[in-house]
């Protein structure tokens, strides 16, 4: 229901994009404040644009020019009459320069004071803060600008298996765990490379890694009139690069005393720097002793994992956000807070775990998203949207809420079942096989749990009807643009025997030749050399079709665009490439050639992005597997390593933009002696 009271901002701008602009934006609406999005060039056409009353350019694509530049932001909120700015999470969300430049421009920044900000963003300085305050925190060294020399010295101290840390920022990145002394030096240098293109400081600290580490938060709320409650915990556990995947309110390993006192620990650290605004505590608390907590940082932003917490307590955290920015109080003392039920969030990301989980780009061909009771979708995806390489690659959240976990798990799966993406890789299937996972449906979790588990995943491959029915969509596409003669229809009417028509896919290395010969109301289809089967392949409506194949009928949702017809089935995605006769015949010249060749001498981009480091200089040798060029893409870096030892020629420079499949780096392995024997060889 809409809230008709006054609105408490007569226009608000969100300095955001991508998913938590279009939920900022839904609150907005509700609250009958005008609202402006930001947008950069490759934006222009982005979903938060549209969900709008009013949106302003402020850049080219590259988010140093746009969304990190806070003179382009401010001048927006200006210009558009903007009483305060929403920053959402990422981006300036944690940046106290920016909230001084909204407090100089007489913007009101929606979050909290510069000097928590300031405080809490540095993660050294807010650790020996909050140590003071009389909170435990996890063993370490967080002395402010140590050398990698003096980091190296303070490790022997620490101990090891230890974790290095970016002083600034936060998402996990920069982070790294150390085994031993032998791995510290190369991580520390990388460490410090992605501390200083992510937050512009390459300051580092150490920890000690807690064994069976479990990673709990705590949600805050605290006015500007001294009220700080605590609205429960989020298991945040289930990680991967420490980036989190899969979150839940409450957690399943916390008892009443354990979240009643960690509660308390975390309403402390906010008091302890004036805190205002919605915020965040992590803690990390070993699974072997669950009593037992310690401070990790503070995120003094909304959370990306907000909506599981919204979801058991019924309240709105962006709506409580702007209440308290607007300067009313909280409507909510710590006694009438409860957590009902059981929420789980899983985060929708553009990436193909099969491939090292390496970012996809692509257009929405066709899209899905779930409904029904129980389920929230909190999105930036639309149908036509271009899905680019200079942002996070997170396209959505799904959130299932349950009268207790086993529902919510329960929910949670079907929704994703039912989610579909065409045009665009995504990480759904694998969402579901970590939901199926045993120790997870039994809670029994650990931050280290995915990496554990993903040698063990078994990914599925497109079975033959799928690719059946990609051949039935061109088939049936081909006799819809055919001309009413017999002879350019695909039926495989001839004078004398029918020919079927072929249609030949490519998967990975694989291809795939399906023949089909008639069509309504059945065609012949065979598969490869198999036998022909009956099967037809009925539009029901939009991308959703009714493929009979054999004796059986299944539902399946399709999309053809261009060279490729993308395929979905209960979660499971796949693009089948359609091979011209053409492609065919250089894939089996270039068989011939690999033939005798244990790997190939080019090293090409497996992604599009953008040139970070060289590593390696054009006539140096260099060793298989050792790192030539560091590709960052979606905010992530990708080395990119000699297959086979050789000279290396290296075709890009830092800066570069390389696309998908770009040649970076040309190896030429060393001759062999011209009368040389190999092992086995007989005089």
């Amino acid at each position: 229901m809409a809230d008709t009271s006054s609105p408490l901002f007569g226009t608000v701008l969100v300095a955001n994009r991508g998913e938590i602009a279009c939920r900022v934006l839904r609150t907005l609406r509700t609250l009958g404040i005008r609202s402006v999005a930001v947008y950069s060039d490759a934006d222009r056409n982005a979903k938060h644009v549209t969900d709008a009353d009013t949106a302003v350019r402020i850049g080219p694509a590259p988010a140093a020019q746009s969304y990190l530049d806070i003179s382009a932001v401010i001048g927006a909120a200006v210009a558009s009459g903007a009483d305060a700015i929403h920053p959402g999470y990422g981006f300036l969300s944690e940046n106290a320069a920016f909230a001084r430049a909204c407090a100089d421009a007489g913007i009101v920044f929606i979050g909290p004071g510069v000097e928590a900000l300031e405080v809490m963003g540095d993660k050294i300085r807010s650790k020996n803060h909050v140590a003071s305050s009389g909170v435990p925190v996890i063993p370490g060294d967080s002395r402010p600008g140590l050398s990698n020399a003096e980091l190296a010295d303070a490790a022997a101290t620490v101990g090891y298996p230890l974790l290095i840390k970016p002083s600034a920022g936060g998402g996990g990145k920069g982070m790294h765990a150390v085994s031993g002394p032998a791995d510290l030096e190369s991580a520390l240098v990388t460490a410090r490379r992605v501390a200083a293109a992510a937050f512009g400081d390459d300051t580092l600290f150490l920890e000690r890694l807690v064994a069976h580490p479990r990673h709990i938060e705590v949600q805050l709320l605290a006015d500007t009139h001294g009220s700080v409650i605590h609205l429960g915990e989020r298991e945040c556990s289930l990680q991967r690069r420490h980036q989190k995947v899969i979150e839940e309110a409450p957690s399943p390993l916390l008892d009443s005393g354990t979240r009643s006192r960690i509660g308390e620990a975390a309403c402390r650290v906010a008091e302890s720097v004036g805190y205002v605004g919605a915020g965040t505590v992590e803690f990390l608390v070993s699974a072997d002793r669950p009593d037992e907590f310690f401070f990790m940082e503070m995120n003094t932003r909304l959370q990306v994992e907000h909506p599981v917490t919204e979801e058991v307590t019924g309240l709105d955290l962006v709506a409580e956000q702007i209440r308290i920015a607007a300067g009313e109080p909280l409507r909510e003392a710590q006694r009438d807070v409860a957590m009902s039920g059981h929420a789980i969030e899983a985060r929708v990301y553009a990436e193909d775990p099969e491939r090292g989980f390496l970012p996809a780009t692509g257009t929405v061909l066709e899209l899905h998203e779930a409904t029904g009771d129980g389920i929230r979708v909190d999105s930036s995806l639309r149908r036509g949207l271009v899905v680019g390489s200079d942002y996070d690659p997170m396209l959505a959240k799904v959130i299932a809420h349950g009268s207790d976990r086993n529902e919510a798990l329960a929910r949670l799966d079907r929704a994703l079942a039912d989610t579909t993406v065409l045009g665009v890789r995504t990480n759904i299937e694998y969402l579901r096989l970590l939901l199926a996972d045993g120790d997870v449906r039994a809670g029994d979790l650990d931050t280290s749990l995915i990496d554990r588990r993903l040698p063990e995943l078994t990914f599925r491959r497109p079975a033959e009807d799928l690719f059946a029915a990609a051949a039935l969509l061109l088939h049936a596409e081909r006799e819809a643009a055919s001309t009413r003669s017999p002879w350019s229809r695909p039926s495989g009417w001839r004078l004398g025997d029918p020919r079927p028509s072929s249609y030949v896919f490519a998967v990975g290395d694989d291809t795939t030749t399906v023949s089909v010969l008639g069509g309504e109301p059945m065609a012949s289809v065979g598969i490869g050399d198999g036998d022909e089967t009956p099967a037809t392949l009925r539009l029901i409506d939009g991308m959703n079709y009714a493929l009979t194949w054999g004796a059986g009928t299944r539902m399946l949702r399709l999309a053809h665009a261009g060279t490729s017809v993308w395929v979905a089935d209960n979660g499971f995605s796949v693009e089948l490439p359609i091979l011209t006769r053409e492609q065919r015949l250089a894939a089996r010249l270039a068989l011939l050639s690999r033939k005798d060749t244990p790997s190939s001498p080019e090293v090409r981009s497996p992604m599009p992005g953008t040139v970070i480091s060289v590593e390696a200089a054009t006539g140096e040798s260099v060793d298989a597997g050792d790192t030539l060029v560091v590709v960052e893409a979606m905010k992530m870096e990708h080395k990119l390593v000699a297959s086979v030892s050789g000279q290396v020629t290296v075709h890009v420079t830092p800066g570069d933009l390389v696309k998908l499949d770009q040649l970076v780096a040309t190896l030429i392995p060393p001759a062999q002696p011209e009368n040389s024997t190999v092992e086995g060889d007989t005089e």
